[in-house]
């Protein structure tokens, strides 16, 4: 695979069923590894299904795994780090974008790493309505269970320091163009 580090790339997630659900016009990548890539927006242009659009408010350092059903968000605030985790599918790359699918379940880590599980009826809603198998539905709580344990732990990419490192790298990065 040819390295992406340093190149702008489009972000879309789609539900089960196939259909769009958020595309982010932008994001910057600036890791790569055989499971997984970095990517880092600022200030980007979010578009829903519908149509509407909004921006980003936080910068934000995000991590799509190719061996696992989520992908975590490292949000930066005034004087904390926030994380945002979507239970979804592993993440695939074309010529167009960084595509997944997003499976609602959400989990929220605050700057203490305290956290909550967020979106349970939306993804019981849609399990039931779009007729996710039962492997599926297995393997997404499964990895609803590794990413609490990956938090608890402090595992990677659950680190302040590693989310303001790539973030200094991202700006450095931007300087230099």
């Amino acid at each position: 695979m040819s390295t992406l580090v340093g190149k702008n790339i489009q972000i879309q997630s789609y539900k089960h069923d196939e259909t769009l659900h958020r595309i982010w016009e932008k994001a910057t990548v600036v890791a790569e590894a055989d499971d997984y890539i970095v990517v880092v927006n600022r200030r980007t242009k979010v578009i829903e299904s519908n149509g509407r659009f909004w921006h980003t408010r936080e910068p934000s350092v995000t991590w799509f795994f190719t061996d696992h059903w989520f992908n975590i968000i490292g949000i930066i605030k005034k004087n904390e780090i926030h994380f945002y985790c979507n239970i979804a599918s592993p993440f695939v790359i074309d010529d167009e974008a960084l595509k997944y699918i997003d499976y609602d379940l959400d989990i929220k880590v605050v700057d203490d790493f305290s956290y909550t599980t967020l979106d349970r009826n939306e993804y019981n809603k849609h399990k039931m309505k779009m007729e996710y198998p039962i492997e599926l539905k297995s393997i997404l709580e499964r990895e609803l269970s590794v990413l609490k344990e990956r938090i608890e732990q402090r595992s990677y990419p659950f680190d302040h320091e590693v989310v303001k490192q790539y973030y200094n790298q991202y700006l450095e990065e931007k300087d230099d163009e």
